[in-house]
């Protein structure tokens, strides 16, 4: 009556001898695989995968008249994202225009000026001359009728009618000199107003080009190819100068991992050592890579608020240094990941390699 159970006892027994030994065959093949593996790889979880994430901004202010995209919608460089009104801005290059047509329209006047100014000129050139004759022939008068004063030909009052006639002439020559030299001095004034224009006509210029440069802002473009992230805007609305419009991922920049190792794993790093990487969202997928480079200076340093030890609370922290990785595949193999996603990185041994 007892014998049944005595042996199903002892198959109860063998079965559970044999899964405990094959539990403890598989763990210690684990336990060994996993020693080895820590002897031969330096490891770490703390890896993400990277990409050139940066903001659209506007350069202008406005009102945004129309959104060209869709979130997560993938983009050509030059592709127009959004539009802001440019109703003031198309005003204010037209009345740079404007102002830069007056500006040249003074230089003809000017010039006109000037050209009138050196016609004057000449015709007190031309007077001068006149009065110099004059002058010379009065003084030529003045000299024989000074002899014959002398020689008591003429009379007194003949004499002081001639030298007044010679003061006469030397007061009009001075005075034709004077106007020539009055004529030129309004030249070069009026050339000095030129001056002034034309630098007005440069200063107008660089506004117009100015205008032109913000009218073109109102037209927001994609700055290379990648994939437009998260939109944080609405067509109507007020925008400022600066403001973030939406991010986009730049595809011609690559992809590559960070992944952070603690200070005592990398004493043996160096550029170019290869590098196996798995990620997260695709765990039987295996990437490769190699060091890119090594931070100079732990993860901490690059804080907001790093560490000071010598506050006198110090805690020994095993630092991380994060050692970014390229990854060597095809871009149609690394097509898939995403900035952000997580990553297990593993780097063989010098001695191991």
């Amino acid at each position: 009556m007892n014998t049944t159970p005595n042996k199903i006892d002892k198959i109860v027994v063998g079965t559970t001898k044999v899964i405990g030994i094959g539990v403890l065959c598989a763990l210690s093949i684990w336990g060994i695989s996993l020693i080895m593996a820590m002897l031969k790889y330096e490891r770490t979880n703390d890896a993400q995968v990277e990409e050139y994430v940066n903001p659209i901004n506007t350069k202008v202010g406005g009102y945004i008249k129309k959104i060209c995209f869709t979130e997560n919608q993938q983009v050509n460089q030059g592709d127009t994202l959004l539009l802001i009104d440019n109703s003031e801005y198309r005003m204010q290059q037209d009345e740079a225009e404007a102002a830069l047509e007056n500006a040249r329209s003074q230089t003809g006047i000017l010039e006109a000026n000037i050209a009138t100014l050196k016609s004057n000129a000449q015709v007190a050139l031309s007077q001068i001359d006149a009065a110099k004759a004059k002058m010379i022939r009065q003084q030529q008068e003045f000299k024989r009728y000074q002899n014959l004063l002398k020689e008591e030909s003429t009379t007194r009052q003949h004499f002081d009618n001639v030298k007044t006639a010679l003061d006469i002439a030397v007061s009009e020559h001075q005075a034709t000199v004077n106007a020539y030299k009055a004529a030129l001095s309004k030249i070069k004034d009026v050339e000095a107003q030129k001056l002034s224009v034309l630098a007005e006509i440069r200063r107008r210029q660089f506004m117009l080009g100015r205008n032109k440069l913000e009218l073109g802002y109102t037209v927001i473009t994609a700055p290379y190819k990648g994939k437009v992230g998260k939109k944080i805007i609405q067509e109507g609305q007020l925008v400022q100068a600066g403001q973030t419009m939406t991010f986009i991922i730049n595809q011609q920049g690559g992809k590559w991992i960070v992944a952070n190792f603690k200070e005592t794993q990398i004493g043996q790093f160096k550029t170019g050592q290869k590098a196996l990487v798995t990620v997260d969202a695709f765990p039987d997928a295996k990437f490769n890579g190699e060091i890119e480079s090594v931070s100079p200076a732990t993860g901490s340093r690059y804080s907001l608020l790093p560490p000071d030890n010598a506050t006198g609370n110090f805690v020994k922290i095993i630092q991380r240094i994060p050692i970014r990785i390229k990854l060597t595949d095809q871009d149609a193999k690394i097509a898939g990941l995403s900035a952000g996603m997580n990553a297990n990185v593993s780097i063989k041994k010098e001695s191991y390699e």
